[in-house]
């Protein structure tokens, strides 16, 4: 099986972490090994403070490990790079431009926007249900609304892989229902792969091909997800869907 991201026994401790270690305080992130293939969507869980936002910022070059190494596409990584797509916590949009323009920001901040590259962030405004908004601003929308922004502005150019940090967690139960559904949909369409970070088993559960479980830096359980594509919502009630929440919450009481 062809491995597209490749964390091979990373290991990373904060500044002056390295120092309390001799006092038996373990490292953010211990030796730990991930790999993610093609197209595939991968999910971290874990309880706070396991090193779930750390290991995803050593996966896409914002952190540099002490040990180990971290490849993309064959090629070591060494910071962040276009082949990459991020989507945080908070959408972080920029309040004086329109929605379009935050969009095509990547871009712009290259050079002159095209025509077509203009068309293409309006088609992908309208295939996350913003049809008609693209001329608004940040503040005239909701947080589901500005979230899928956000999402856009990430996949404008189509990177390989896309790293999500929590992207849905102050939104309500149906916004965030209905962002899963266009996310998976958007990143099967354009082949993304995708390291995704959340605290939900059931929205790990629905989106992932494969979940990690992490517990003090370390990895201590993995499941792939052998469910049907495309999801569909019905799934969630569905005995199969259950007992896979049921296993991974099992792993995360183990690790408390």
């Amino acid at each position: 099986m062809t491995r597209f991201l490749e964390l091979n026994a990373v290991r990373y401790a904060y500044p002056g972490q390295k120092m309390a270690a001799l006092d038996g305080v373990k490292d953010v992130v211990h030796s730990v090994s991930l790999h993610i293939t093609p197209g595939d969507f991968h999910c971290l869980i874990g309880r706070s403070g396991c090193g779930k936002t750390t290991l995803l910022k050593l996966a896409a070059g914002l952190l540099q490990p002490q040990s180990g190494s971290i490849a993309l596409q064959g090629v070591p990584v060494t910071g962040p790079n276009p082949d990459m797509g991020f989507v945080f916590q908070s959408p972080t949009l920029l309040d004086w431009l329109t929605v379009v323009d935050n969009v095509l920001l990547p871009i712009s901040l290259q050079g002159k926007v095209q025509t077509a590259q203009r068309e293409k962030a309006i088609v992908l405004l309208d295939q996350l249900g913003l049809n008609g908004l693209q001329s608004r601003f940040p503040q005239q929308l909701s947080g589901g609304q500005q979230s899928r922004v956000a999402i856009a502005r990430a996949l404008i150019n189509a990177p390989p892989i896309l790293f999500m940090d929590e992207p849905f967690a102050s939104l309500d139960a149906i916004t965030r229902s209905e962002l899963q559904q266009d996310l998976l949909a958007l990143c099967q369409s354009q082949g993304t792969s995708v390291l995704f970070i959340t605290h939900d088993i059931a929205e790990a559960v629905y989106l992932a091909d494969h979940i990690s479980v992490m517990q003090a830096g370390a990895m201590c359980h993995q499941l792939a997800v052998d469910l049907p594509h495309p999801r569909q919502p019905a799934l969630r009630y569905t005995a199969d869907f259950n007992a896979r929440c049921a296993e991974l919450r099992q792993a995360m009481d183990r690790t408390a």
